[in-house]
Order: C-alpha cells, then structure tokens, then sequence
C-alpha cells in the first residue's frame, strides 16, 4: 500500500512540474529579449561575438550554471572556476541545439522544456520529471 501512495505521489509531482514547466515557459517566452526556437527552447543572448560555432560533431569547453526552476543547483562550473569539455552530442538534446547557435566566447541563457532534457523519466533524484531546466552558459572553446 505505501508504494502505491508513493507512486501516487510521484505523479502527481511530475504532473505538477509539467503544468508549472509549461507555465513558465509561457511567460517566460513574452520577457523582452527572449527567443523559443521551433522545438522549444528558449534562449536570451546575454553577450554575442563573432567566430567559429560548433556543430553537432565538435567538443565544446563550457562554463555552465545548470538550475531547476526553483533555484535548486544543479551545478556551477563558474564557482568552480572549472569548465567543461563534453562531446555535444552526449548533451541533452536542448543543449546541442543551443549550443550550435553560440561562437566562442558568446554567453546565452536557455530555458530547456523537459522533453528536450529528460523528460518524463528525470535523473533520479536529481532531476525530477518533467522538469524546466535553466542554463546561463559561456562557449569557452571548441575542438
């Protein structure tokens, strides 16, 4: 009985988090600078330069901030002062979108609807279902 009410309860909060997620992304999309792209994703350039973009078989060097929309960090590689180097295409498919769009040393802000992140599954506990994820990312390099 306790694990139906918990699945119960599960749903319920990935339903929830699904009508928030739309909920936002609705607002969000009539913020002045914000563009939604045909899939989605929503993008606010904060700084834009010129010069190579990576494509979806490049490697990219990322300073990231990665956040739930209610401010949960997910991770902070500017705090760190770490960046990442991951292959674009493992990244989650809003990611590799965005991504594309950036030249070195361009920041942008992205707003991922969770069927572009992970979706109904989430991560765990980590990443609930249905889940907004919001980046603030800068390009830092691409081999």
């Amino acid at each position: 009985m306790a694990q139906r009410e918990k699945r119960q309860k599960s749903k319920g909060s990935a339903g929830n988090n699904r009508k928030s997620g739309e909920d936002f992304l609705e607002q969000n999309a009539h913020k002045p600078g914000v563009t939604e792209t045909e899939s989605g994703l929503q993008f606010l350039i904060v700084e834009e330069l010129e010069g190579e973009k990576p494509d979806e078989w490049s490697t990219v060097e990322i300073h990231q901030r990665a956040l739930l929309l209610n401010g949960t960090l997910l991770e902070d590689t500017y705090r760190a002062n770490q960046t990442s180097i991951v292959p674009l295409n493992e990244l989650i498919e809003g990611l590799q979108e965005g991504l594309q769009m950036m030249s070195v040393g361009s920041r942008f802000k992205f707003w991922v609807p969770s069927e572009l992140a992970w979706g109904r599954k989430g991560t765990g506990n980590k990443i609930p279902p249905n889940a907004v994820l919001y980046f603030d990312i800068r390009l830092v390099g691409i081999s």
